[in-house]
């Protein structure tokens, strides 16, 4: 065909002969939320947190109060990670292996409250877990396992740590994020 012949033209709503069968508009989806539909509880996700790891020591409290600072003013949600011992021994008459059992919520609940007395109320995306075993192993695994832009823990207090090692040098050396010491 000539650019200056043209075909009859279909009639409206009817497709042209040389064009497969499509309606001429996409259909638009209805606005209106349909009560009956399922919805699904998205994941809980962690975005690249700011890691804080806590003890309960002065030291630990600043560095909880830097780190919700830091994620306030990165813009992403702090991770608490409270890491205990396994909490096992052994009773030394008997022999016999005894756990300590802990209160999830109640720990929670502790580790919430120090935070709203460390920040003052801040409006900052919290998260908490706990971890058993070694708090310089924990809290760099709990940082890789969640992509932590920062890892902040607390200066260590005890003369001991300061010479012959503490978990601030283990993380420097071992962790795959920066890691800030606050005193």
């Amino acid at each position: 065909m000539d650019q200056a012949e043209s075909s009859p033209s279909p009639e409206p709503g009817q497709p042209a002969p040389d064009q497969p069968d499509r309606p001429a508009r996409p259909a638009r989806p209805d606005p209106r939320p349909d009560p009956h539909a399922q919805h699904e509880v998205p994941a809980l996700r962690f975005e690249h947190p700011v890691v804080a790891g806590y003890d309960g020591s002065a030291s630990s409290r600043n560095a909880l109060a830097y780190a919700a600072g830091l994620s306030l003013r990165l813009g992403r949600p702090l991770l608490i990670v409270y890491v205990c011992s396994s909490g096992v021994y052994c009773e030394p008459l008997t022999g016999q292996v005894v756990g300590v059992p802990r209160d999830a919520d109640a720990l929670e609940r502790w580790l919430l409250a120090e935070l709203d007395q460390v920040t003052g109320h801040a409006q900052v995306d919290v998260h908490v877990r706990t971890r058993r075993g070694s708090p310089a192993r924990e809290l760099a695994a709990a940082a890789d396992e969640f992509s932590a832009d920062a890892l902040v823990i607390g200066a260590p207090t005890q003369f001991w740590h300061r010479i012959a090692g503490s978990v601030p040098s283990w993380l420097a050396r071992h962790a795959r994020c920066p890691v800030i010491v606050v005193p």
